[in-house]
């Protein structure tokens, strides 16, 4: 079974993420912001990362960044979301690592979708 990080720090966004990513047959796992995501990552890693971009601590530009530059982690998906949807918002995600930007509320279909094509289940 594939691994999935929700990294957020709203509760209610987690459950909900979390709740579409188990009816589609994922393990799923959360953090509240980028530090503690990457202590989990760092002991277990994951085969994708769902983050929010605006966390405290570290937000999800920067936890991206950390996770494509730390040598220990492998390079999983990332994908943010967030309520900026802005092109500069984008262009962050994408400058930091990230392999997908969606805009919240994400529909379920198409977060699934997604989530398997990163994860080389299905085709294009």
């Amino acid at each position: 079974m594939k691994r999935i990080l929700i990294v957020d720090d709203a509760a209610t966004v987690r459950l909900f993420h979390r709740t579409i990513l188990e009816e589609g047959g994922y393990f799923v796992d959360e953090a509240i912001n980028g530090i503690e995501a990457l202590e989990k990552a760092l002991v277990n890693p994951y085969d994708l990362y769902l983050v929010d971009v605006n966390m405290p601590k570290l937000d999800g530009y920067a936890f991206v960044r950390e996770l494509r530059s730390h040598p220990m982690l492998p390079q999983a998906p990332a994908v943010m979301v967030s309520t900026e949807a802005k092109t500069s918002d984008q262009n962050k995600a994408w400058e930091a690592g990230a392999n997908l930007y969606i805009i919240k509320p994400a529909k379920p279909e198409v977060l699934l979708r997604h989530v398997r094509l990163l994860l080389g289940e299905v085709g294009i």
